[in-house]
C-alpha cells in the first residue's frame, strides 16, 4: 500500500511540474485571472464542461483559445446566434447520389475541445440539442448515435449584461456545466501590466509563441489519479450537508441536484490533486461549492427582488456548515 501511495506521489509531481508549465504558457498573454485558470485546469482533470461569464473584452474567448493551443487535441468554435439551428451544430444526412444512400456530415460540435461563443444567443431548439452531448458525450441524428472522441470538452462564454437578443439557459442545461466562472474586471496594476505589454507587442500576436504541451493520452493518465485521490468518510458527509443546506435553506427557491455533490466532489479531488496532494482537504472543498452551486440554485423570488446574489448565499451556506476535524 505504501508503494501505491508513494507512485500516487512521484506521478503527482510530475503533474505538478505540468501544471506550473501550463500557466506560465497562459501567463505569456493573460495578466491575473488566476483563479480562472485554476477552475480551467481543475475541469479538464475532472473531465466536466465550463461556462464563462463576464462582460466583454476581459479575456474570455481567448483563454479558451489559449487552452486549446496549449492541449494538443482538435479544436472548433461555434458562434451561436438567434438563427442557429440544431443542425448548424450537430450536423445532418446529406444524400450521396452515387452511393444512393444518406451520409453523415458532422457538424462543429465534433471535436475534442469546443469553443461555444455567446451561448445564451441561441433558441431553446438549439440549447436543447447540447443536452445529449454534454451529459453522454453523444450525438443521435436519424436514429444512428455517433460518439465524440476522448477527450471532450465544451468552454462556453456568456455576457450577464446584455439581455436584448438572448435566452435564457434552460436549468437542465446549466446542470451540466460543472463550473460556472464569472471572470471580472482586472485590478488597476494587473491593467497596467496589460496596456505595458500591449504597447511593447508592437500589435504582435503572443498566441502564436504559446506551445501545445499537453496530450490526449496524459489527460487520460492524470484523469486516472484522480480516481484514486483519497477523501475522508466524514467530508462526503460535509459535501452532502452542503448540497442539503441548499435544498433546505429559506433564500433558496430551488436546491442542488445530486449531480452538483459529485461535481463538488470531483472538483474537489482535482484541485487537490493540481496542488500536490492526494487527499481531500474541506478547503478544496470550499473552493470547488462556489463554481459549482452558482448556476444551480435559483434563489427565492424575496431575495432576487433585494438584489441578492446567489453567490452571496452560496457563501453564507458553506460558512454556516460546520467544517469537520
Amino acid at each position: 500500500m505504501e508503494d501505491n501511495v508513494f507512485q500516487n506521489r512521484v506521478d503527482l509531481t510530475a503533474l505538478n511540474e505540468q501544471v506550473k508549465k501550463i500557466k506560465d504558457e497562459i501567463g505569456k498573454v493573460i495578466v491575473g485571472q488566476e483563479t480562472m485558470i485554476d477552475l480551467l485546469i481543475t475541469a479538464i482533470l475532472a473531465d466536466g464542461h465550463v461556462l464563462i461569464e463576464g462582460v466583454p473584452g476581459v479575456a474570455k474567448t481567448l483563454t479558451a483559445k489559449l487552452l486549446a493551443r496549449i492541449i494538443s487535441v482538435d479544436f472548433s468554435r461555434i458562434q451561436f446566434t438567434p438563427d442557429l439551428m440544431p443542425s448548424d451544430v450537430l450536423g445532418t444526412s446529406v444524400y450521396n447520389l452515387k452511393t444512393s444512400e444518406f451520409e453523415f456530415k458532422a457538424g462543429p460540435i465534433f471535436s475534442n475541445l469546443v469553443l461555444i461563443d455567446e451561448i445564451n444567443r441561441a433558441p431553446a431548439k438549439t440549447q436543447a440539442a447540447l443536452f445529449e452531448v454534454m451529459e453522454e458525450r453523444q450525438v443521435t441524428v436519424d436514429g444512428h448515435t455517433h460518439k465524440m472522441k476522448s477527450p471532450y470538452m465544451v468552454l462556453a462564454t456568456q455576457n450577464p449584461i446584455e439581455q436584448e437578443g438572448t435566452y435564457r439557459l434552460p436549468e437542465a442545461q446549466l446542470d451540466r456545466f460543472l463550473f460556472k466562472i464569472l471572470v471580472n474586471y482586472p485590478t488597476q496594476d494587473d491593467e497596467v501590466e496589460i496596456l505595458s505589454r500591449h504597447h511593447e507587442r508592437k500589435g504582435f500576436l503572443p498566441i502564436t509563441e504559446v506551445t501545445a504541451m499537453l496530450s490526449a493520452d496524459q489527460i487520460h493518465g492524470f484523469r486516472q489519479f484522480v480516481q484514486q485521490v483519497h477523501i475522508e468518510k466524514n467530508l462526503l458527509h460535509y459535501i452532502a450537508a452542503i448540497i442539503q443546506e441548499t435544498r433546505n435553506n429559506p433564500m433558496v427557491f430551488l436546491g442542488a441536484s445530486p449531480r452538483a455533490s459529485i461535481a463538488i466532489l470531483m472538483g474537489a479531488k482535482s484541485y487537490a490533486m493540481i496542488n500536490g496532494r492526494d487527499f481531500v482537504s474541506p478547503e478544496d472543498i470550499k473552493f470547488a461549492a462556489l463554481p459549482v452551486l452558482r448556476h444551480r440554485i435559483i434563489l427565492s423570488p424575496e431575495k432576487e427582488m433585494e438584489g441578492v446574489s446567489a453567490d452571496e448565499v452560496v457563501k453564507q451556506i458553506v460558512d454556516k456548515i460546520e467544517v469537520p476535524r
